[in-house]
């Protein structure tokens, strides 16, 4: 969980504020949880200014890590000069070799309110018999202590984050919901374990994640009445055991809670999403007018009814429990998020 009373106390927050700021962090420890599975905690003074108020729950961040040999490129710079999205493109103009990578992230837990503020993040390490990997997952696997990347993630002085809610890279929203359902791969696990760990006593349902095999499983604390599923895959196909899961805790005809989760029998058919093409990303929140029209429910608000579900990972799979999710079961497409966090056999558009 985040730490924020400290943080709260002295700062207040600024409409003039930028939303997002440039952290130049360095590495201060390595550890790995799992055979898959590396944390690396970096900090930095600048990181006093880093975090949203309240939990960090599925917080995604961009980390830009250097190219090898080479330093990072001076982002902070970069949108000192610029408008609020100039950077981004200032940046795509350097050669590859002063550019380094920039992936995605989640924020597995913060703690920028003490004298050393702190950010862990989860590495999923995707490497072949060789060792080789994306830029990232290699640059995991080498880290040490005081290598120095840079952190794109809130600026805890900007109005829009003054609430979790009102910040764009967190998804998590289950409003008035008390029965939930979490969904993911590997990639999904640090998200998903900081969601868990925020839940209060009275929320029930299920949490599925889904890993290479069962040296992956984590020990995952929650105060909820969530049941929490590990999957191993155990070289079966990515996101086999997910699907099945997920179907069979939602089940059509018969799914027990049907009737009081807002869903129908059957939905309509979610537009097609070319996940080869472009990023498959809907969430409440994003939802066009058009479509909330059409949903079970269109005279409700999101957030405002008992179920609520968050499906994220490999992009195939989160489609094909898209169009279960809505289309068959007829869950209402405002109480559901879908996030392709990745795509199998692409790289992370950068």
């Amino acid at each position: 969980m985040t730490d924020v009373t400290e943080r709260t106390a002295r700062r207040t927050a600024s409409d003039t504020e930028p939303m997002v700021l440039a952290f130049d962090v360095v590495v201060t420890a390595v550890q790995d949880l799992t055979a898959s599975f590396r944390r690396i905690t970096f900090g930095g003074a600048c990181l006093t200014s880093f975090g949203v108020a309240g939990d960090t729950l599925d917080l995604r961040i961009k980390i830009v890590i250097p190219s090898e040999g080479r330093d990072c490129p001076d982002i902070a710079g970069m949108m000192a000069g610029g408008s609020a999205s100039s950077w981004y493109q200032t940046w795509l103009g350097l050669d590859a070799g002063e550019r380094g990578s920039m992936r995605t992230y989640t924020v597995r837990a913060a703690r920028c309110g003490g004298e050393r503020p702190e950010i862990d993040v989860d590495f999923v390490l995707h490497l072949d018999a060789d060792g080789r990997g994306g830029p990232a997952a290699e640059w995991a696997a080498a880290a040490q202590p005081g290598d120095r990347v840079c952190v794109i993630g809130p600026n805890s002085s900007a109005a829009q984050c003054a609430t979790a809610g009102a910040y764009g890279g967190i998804e998590w929203s289950p409003g008035l919901a008390q029965h939930v359902l979490l969904a993911g791969d590997e990639t999904a696990v640090p998200a998903i374990s900081a969601i868990l760990e925020s839940l209060p006593e009275d929320i029930t349902g299920h949490a599925f994640l889904e890993v290479p095999d069962a040296r992956d499983i984590q020990d995952i604390r929650t105060r909820s009445s969530v049941s929490i599923t590990w999957l191993t895959r155990d070289g079966s196909s990515h996101g086999e055991a997910l699907d099945a899961a997920v179907r069979d805790a939602v089940r059509v005809p018969g799914w027990v809670s049907l009737s009081g989760s807002g869903a129908v029998s059957g939905g309509s058919e979610p537009e097609e999403v070319d996940i080869d093409r472009t990023i498959l990303w809907e969430t409440p929140q994003l939802l066009e007018a058009a479509i909330v029209k059409s949903t079970v429910n269109p005279e409700r608000f999101p957030g405002t009814q008992p179920f609520y579900a968050w499906i994220a990972g490999e992009a195939a799979v989160v489609r094909g429990l898209r169009r279960y999710l809505v289309r068959d079961v007829g869950v209402d497409r405002k109480q559901v998020a879908f996030m392709g966090y990745w795509r199998k056999g692409r790289a992370e558009l950068s």
